[in-house]
């Protein structure tokens, strides 16, 4: 450990008290808490109000402006219980995290003093600058007025700070002409047109009340925690939060040992005050675990109505980085940290449900019998393979390319699991008529004192990026920065897309529904059976057959941008009103942005720390070598074969460090000197990001004999497991 290490002690302190003391209050005590919910509405609103607020955040009716001024009053009183000072409008803009705007209560009077304040009007409606929000060419730099959006889907919360605390509205961000600048809109747009085509389907089958259909999400939330003051040591966690330098360590996950292993105490500490706070904010933080790779961990929720889910992702992940640091810890939410080991993915568990709490996918007892559940689950089959590249396009980013397709996540090839029991309904309908279902029957376990277990009719398959899982389809590619507004969308809308055109056609066929649905099916799973795979994603049998089924294989963010701009998605989204064609080719703008600027940062920070930590401390440690063979030649009066050869090795490393350092810092220059963004991003990507692995692969092999005491950087030993 270097001296400058040395001075650095691992952080041992447990956190910061917790706000109330664990076992005085349960969970359910302290659940919602600092949310404007049901309870606290019911007590600070009429109850003409309550009802009307109610239908439009449960039920999707339009707002009643006229309830807005009561709102805000019963809103800021109940927020003045809480100690609130300041309240904000949330909202995410196109960077993908969240934003807000910070505004007091307090109006000062004639008298010198000073009173809270709070009407409809400005709970309705704030004004943030939306001029240095990346807007793809929508807003032109001098234009910055921009408009959020009360959005009473998603109730107001409180953030606690240690000085005070303040009011938080989830909101919609909207420019002066109306387009949508944030991720949110989008979203809710698409609930909306996919609840219009889902509410066809049902009445085709008989359902007369339901009246709304909205999308559901589980986001699971891998994430990794080291020690701070190794974060604080390593410019590229800082700059980009991957490690863009460090040798494998003589111990990573192969023992297979940290996986729902027993929780250390620190950690335990840092999930237990997540839980807590996540309670008191109404998110409903239900398994926390080890996961497959050293120091990586993950957090699961409970369902929700997806665009609060989306919001409430969010917040976990900023408490997850705010909380980290009050227990001496860092939290990395990067796909991938830590090259060789596994990365962090956002398990994006997607469902379809009625207002009466009716979940479109789940199949019963004897799926081949539940007519209206084979239609949504084939509708979903048929989008996912028409619009698999919208798909890609939704999770693309140069964290996920370094996490797609190696054992620990899907490859980037979209394919379906549906597992034994819908495989064989699957196969029945597309010979013509599905008679029976698999059942799984019991297991018996061979122990007298252990209880027969009901089997399941189908394994899980943690291979595929889109999985069946039981009563909903796990997207399992999404990244876990993600902010899972856009690839929900783009669900949302290739789903509304397949029900409209299901239900076109069963409607035409009323007086012979069951007929006409079984020649609907049977052509739709003959058109689309190609992106169901039951296998193993990872094998090269696979790769080799999904291209001769025709699938694409987008390897890489740039391979997928390739393809946004066609004609047919502008349209898909414009015709459901989700995005227009001004909207959609600006966010094709600024993940190209993004993708150079992220790839930039990460290839100027491996030249920054090449040549001013890892080269200063290769040509100490040589000098300190040749020195010591210089006096003990001098005292042995012989040969030191084994000790030349050392040092002719680190000199020979520290040249081609050198001259490896230079090649990349020129192909920067020359890559960023393109005449398009397309061509800066394909050059960054075929040769920036070779030069940078090969940089990389010379430090590491220098990390490996290097003094340990004169190494700058902290390494994949320390960090990995010493937390």
């Amino acid at each position: 450990m270097s001296n400058l290490r040395k001075k650095i002690a691992i952080s041992l302190e447990k956190g910061m008290p917790p706000i109330e003391e664990y076992k005085a209050k349960s969970g359910a005590d302290i659940y919602g808490s600092l949310v404007f919910n049901d309870a606290a509405q019911k007590l600070y609103l009429s109850k003409d109000v309550y009802k009307k607020l109610k239908a439009t955040a449960l039920k999707y009716e339009a707002l009643d402006p006229s309830i807005a001024d009561q709102v805000a009053q019963g809103m800021k009183e109940w927020a003045l219980s809480h100690g609130v000072s300041h309240y904000t409008h949330w909202f995410i803009p196109l960077t993908g995290l969240g934003a807000e705007k910070h505004d007091t209560f307090l109006e000062p009077t004639v008298e010198g003093g000073a009173i809270a304040e709070f009407d409809g009007k400005t709970l309705i409606k704030g004004e943030p600058d939306a001029s240095s929000f990346p807007s793809g060419g929508t807003r032109a730099t001098f234009e910055a007025r921009g408009y959020t959006a009360w959005d009473p889907t998603s109730p107001a919360f409180i953030q606690e700070e240690v000085n005070g605390a303040t009011l938080t509205i989830p909101t919609a961000f909207v420019s002066y002409t109306g387009e949508a600048l944030d991720f949110k809109t989008p979203l809710l747009r698409s609930v909306e047109a996919l609840s219009v085509q889902a509410l066809r389907l049902l009445r085709v089958f008989g359902n007369k009340t339901a009246k709304h259909v909205y999308t559901t999400m589980g986001p699971e939330q891998e994430y990794f925690l080291i020690d701070r003051k190794y974060y604080e040591l390593r410019p590229d966690l800082i700059a980009g939060g991957r490690t863009l330098f460090g040798a494998p360590p003589y111990r990573g996950q192969e023992l297979e040992d940290h996986y729902f292993g027993a929780i250390r105490e620190r950690i335990l500490a840092f999930m237990m005050d997540l839980d807590r706070e996540l309670w008191r904010l109404g998110i409903p933080s239900k398994t926390r675990h080890n996961e497959v790779a050293p120091a990586q961990f993950e957090m699961a929720p409970i369902f929700e109505k997806s665009s609060l889910a989306a919001d409430h992702n969010m917040i976990v992940m900023e408490l997850m980085r705010r909380i980290a640091l009050r227990h001496g810890l860092v939290c990395l939410l990067h796909e991938k940290p830590f090259a060789a080991i596994n990365g962090n993915g956002k398990h994006n568990n997607w469902s379809m449900s009625t207002d009466e709490n009716e979940n479109l996918l789940e199949p019963g007892k004897t799926p081949h019998e539940n007519a209206q559940f084979l239609a949504f689950l084939v509708a979903t089959i048929s989008a996912v393979d028409k619009y698999a590249e919208l798909l890609r396009i939704g999770i693309a980013g140069p964290g996920n390319d370094h996490r797609l397709g190696a054992n620990e996540a899907p490859p980037a090839i979209i394919s379906i699991f549906l597992g034994d029991q819908l495989q064989d309904i699957v196969d029945q309908l597309e010979a013509g008529k599905a008679s029976k279902s698999k059942s799984g029957g019991v297991m018996e376990l061979g122990v007298s004192t252990l209880p027969p277990l009901p089997k399941d009719a189908t394994d899980r398959n943690r291979t595929s990026p889109f999985a069946f899982t039981g009563n909903k389809f796990e997207f399992r590619a999404v990244g876990s920065t993600a902010a899972i507004y856009w690839p929900n969308t783009i669900l949302n809308t290739i789903v509304a897309e397949s029900l409209d055109q299901m239900a076109t056609e069963l409607e035409k066929g009323k007086g012979d529904l069951h007929g006409t649905l079984a020649t609907v099916l049977q052509k739709e799973i003959k058109a689309h059976k190609r992106v169901i795979f039951n296998g193993n994603g990872y094998s090269q049998e696979w790769h080799a057959e999904a291209a001769k089924r025709g699938l694409p294989n987008l390897k890489t963010t740039v391979d997928a941008l390739h393809v946004m701009p066609k004609k047919e998605y502008k349209e898909l989204f414009a015709k459901y009103k989700v995005l227009n064609e001004k909207e959609y080719d600006a966010r094709e703008e600024i993940i190209w942005e993004r993708y150079v600027k992220i790839l930039n940062i990460e290839a100027n920070a491996t030249v920054d720390i090449a040549r001013n930590q890892i080269l200063p401390a290769a040509l100490g440690y040589q000098s300190k070598l040749a020195s010591t063979i210089g006096l003990t030649a001098a005292v042995t009066k012989g040969p030191q074969k084994g000790q030349h050869e050392l040092l002719e090795n680190i000199s020979k490393g520290v040249s081609e460090l050198y001259e490896s350092v230079e090649i990349l810092d020129d192909l920067i220059e020359k890559a960023n000197a393109g005449s398009s963004l397309h061509q800066i991003a394909a050059s960054l990507k075929d040769s920036v990001l070779p030069a940078q692995l090969k940089v990389r692969e010379i430090a590491d092999w220098l990390e490996g004999y290097v003094d340990d005491e004169a190494w700058p950087l902290p390494k994949y030993r320390e960090m990995l497991f010493q937390y």
